[in-house]
């Protein structure tokens, strides 16, 4: 499939608080290179890792790092963006991150703008980056699993070198193969009208 099926579409592209974050930088670039607009949101904890001002640079939108900061309309802009968004994509999506969303918690800017989306109409694609110790624990595979049973897309995780300075599974997988998978989701789907 052709990276032009990205070309003018939506991408929402939630970002949490793993050291994986510097890869989503490349993603959010090789999305914006396909032409389509793409949205940030940043949990805290991600801004600890890259700063917005790289995501603001690299998308040429605003960047979402509060639910309570109105940043383009006095619009809950949590729906508006959900509503309009032709996928997303949570890269890195931490063990916390899969934890709130399969227990429907929607505390912070990213969380609270995939709750708004319909998964029917809409993929969201989870890239989950966490240790190998952290990925095999019952409640991350159990997790995992209620995440892909609720529609949930995930890609990954892969293997390799981890920050933690081990070698296992959990290392989130390459902007490539993550652009890849979303190029395919949105293939799927028709652009809105």
């Amino acid at each position: 499939m052709s990276e032009a099926t990205l070309r003018g579409r939506r991408i929402i592209v939630g970002v949490t608080g793993g050291i994986a974050a510097y890869k989503t930088a490349m993603l959010v670039s090789r999305i914006a290179q396909c032409g389509a607009e793409v949205t940030v949101a940043m949990t805290e904890a991600a801004t600890r890792f890259v700063s917005p001002l790289t995501f603001q640079a690299l998308s040429a939108r605003p960047v979402y790092t509060s639910a309570w900061e109105h940043l383009e309309s006095n619009d809950p802009q949590h729906v508006s963006l959900a509503t309009a968004a032709d996928a997303a994509v949570v890269a890195p999506c931490t063990m916390d991150c899969m934890a709130r969303l399969a227990a429907g918690m929607t505390d912070d800017v990213v969380t609270l703008i995939l709750s708004a989306i319909d998964r029917a109409r809409t993929p969201v694609l989870l890239a989950p980056a966490m240790n190998a110790a952290m990925w095999g624990q019952p409640s991350t595979r159990r997790n995992a699993r209620q995440l892909a049973e609720d529609g949930f897309v995930l890609v990954g995780p892969g293997e390799g070198w981890q920050a933690c300075r081990t070698v296992g599974v959990g290392r989130m997988s390459e902007p490539e193969e993550i652009l890849a998978a979303l190029v395919s989701a949105v293939a799927a789907r028709p652009a809105r009208g």
